[in-house]
């Protein structure tokens, strides 16, 4: 099975919902739609070269037992954010791709995936020559007592109490937060 298949498999089983709840989430359902759309119209829409937009895949790394979430400072766009970031030729799954960039970002082995398939999804602009990135979200349990090191991605990497990240990152990363936590929650 190719990227883009395994791609398509994981939108087409990608809960409509919140976390934990049986409420559909109308935004969510919108963006896997697009997501779809837009791989049925670009066989290349997993990879950076595709002009119209491209997958991404990133989690977020959590450490529930401290009730904390690692972020990065991203060199180039210098705000926090999740790990992630484009899809490789040697990613077999979007959930490898994932983990693959967590792994490399926060430089913590033993990462695992938490189960269940992508926590949330999140389109956002990027400069040309490419427009958009449809960045499709997990979350990624780290083993205790690790240590982060820092990649050439990233000007600094640091662990934040689950209150404290509203007031360091957008929305976007709050939105993964709280899903992740319900997610956690709800046992899955």
């Amino acid at each position: 099975m190719s990227l883009h298949d395994d791609a398509v498999l994981v939108l087409n089983n990608y809960r409509n919902g919140a976390h934990g709840t049986d409420r559909p989430d109308d935004a969510q359902e919108e963006l896997r739609s697009a997501y779809l759309n837009h791989l049925a119209l670009h066989p290349d829409g997993m990879w950076k070269a595709c002009g119209a937009g491209h997958l991404t895949a990133s989690a977020l790394v959590v450490d529930p037992e401290r009730g904390k979430v690692l972020l990065t400072l991203h060199r180039k766009l210098r705000m926090w954010l999740q790990m992630g970031g484009h899809c490789e030729p040697g990613d077999a799954t979007l959930a490898a791709a994932a983990l693959r960039e967590a792994t490399e970002e926060s430089g913590i082995a033993g990462l695992v995936l938490l189960a269940g398939g992508p926590v949330v999804l999140d389109r956002h602009p990027i400069p040309a020559p490419c427009h958009w990135h449809l960045d499709v979200q997990y979350a990624a349990l780290a083993p205790s007592g690790v240590a982060e090191r820092i990649s050439e991605e990233s000007l600094d990497l640091r662990w934040f109490a689950y209150d404290e990240v509203a007031g360091v990152a957008d929305s976007s990363v709050v939105r993964l937060m709280e899903r992740t936590r319900a997610a956690l929650d709800a046992g899955r």
